[in-house]
């Protein structure tokens, strides 16, 4: 036993110093892993909802009341419900894995480690609002906090990939300030559309299993408010780029570029679905979409500031002659 101690407490000191003191190629890796299995998360849980399949396990922690695992006995929404579970633990071991890559760097980069603690504790907290869904028949409104969160989580993930990228924040602005008023009422709008959305999910005729109770609202009367501060986001998105331009910001406007990529891809899927009587495959689309647009809006707002370790790219003209 004293011979085994001092080789136990080498191997552990060999690993911690294999893990990176600064950010490089692991670091980057795993951010992006974090934000695309965010992302992907939202699919999978789509496809449980829109295939009927979310009582599939009709219990929680349970999948059964005598079993973990899904049975034959409950067939394809079975398996689709448990396979999105696992996808829990697959979660977990990637937050597990970018809090380790990060605890070297927690002095030096303390935002870095905040940011990936705060995505390790969103997954049991996710875990358990998915269970209370279950537990309470896929209370609509209970499902669509359980979207909500996720996409704080891909907000959380996408700061992440932002700072490691591109350094600690600043409080140097790259934009003036009429600008970055712009960029935060186009975030406020994204956040309107996405609630609205969601609401109006609420509202349709995927409720996850046949026997799941709907909000009450009108779905047709949503479906309109809900385009509102879509086509807003739009609008304000083109004078961002505009603006982008003429300010000679190349950073941000590639930014508010994808930004309006995604809007458009968003807008013409919305609107394919809404004609076509909303098609599981066009709202599975929509859903993981919209965790799209929320992380490009959030790239949009991180921009706003110069990083802090990359050359700053030319100033706005009004600081220039200020």
């Amino acid at each position: 036993m004293k011979g085994l101690l001092p080789a136990v407490r080498e191997t552990i000191s060999r690993g911690y110093r294999w893990l990176p003191d600064t950010v490089d190629v692991r670091v980057r890796f795993i951010a992006w892993v974090s934000l695309v299995c965010q992302v992907l998360i939202v699919g999978t849980g789509g496809a449980v909802r829109l295939t009927g399949s979310g009582l599939g396990c009709p219990t929680w922690p349970r999948c059964t009341a005598e079993s973990f695992v899904s049975t034959p006995e409950q067939g394809l929404h079975g398996v689709i419900e448990f396979g999105n579970r696992l996808l829990t633990f697959v979660l977990a071991i990637v937050a597990i894995a970018a809090f380790l890559l990060i605890l070297r760097l927690r002095r030096e980069r303390p935002e870095l480690f905040r940011l990936a603690v705060a995505l390790g504790l969103g997954i049991p907290a996710q875990a358990v609002l998915g269970g209370l869904t279950v537990l309470t028949g896929l209370n609509p409104w209970l499902v669509g906090a359980h979207y909500i969160v996720s996409a704080v989580l891909v907000v959380i993930a996408t700061i992440f990939v932002f700072r490691v990228y591109h350094g600690p924040a600043t409080v140097l602005r790259a934009t003036p300030a009429w600008f970055s008023g712009i960029a935060a009422t186009t975030s406020v709008f994204v956040g309107f559309t996405v609630a609205i959305g969601v609401v109006t999910t609420g509202a349709g005729p995927h409720a996850g299993d046949a026997d799941t109770p709907r909000n009450g609202l009108d779905p047709v009367l949503l479906q309109h408010l809900h385009s509102y501060p879509a086509y807003l986001t739009l609008a304000l998105t083109v004078v961002l780029l505009v603006a982008a331009g003429s300010l000679g910001l190349p950073r941000v406007r590639r930014f508010v570029a994808a930004l309006l990529a995604v809007e458009l891809v968003q807008v013409a899927v919305g609107i394919a679905q809404a004609r076509t009587g909303l098609p599981e495959l066009l709202v599975g689309i929509h859903m993981v979409l919209a965790c799209v647009l929320v992380a490009a809006i959030t790239a949009v707002v991180l921009s706003q500031r110069l990083p802090a370790r990359a050359p700053a790219e030319p100033l706005p003209r009004e600081r220039l002659n200020a």
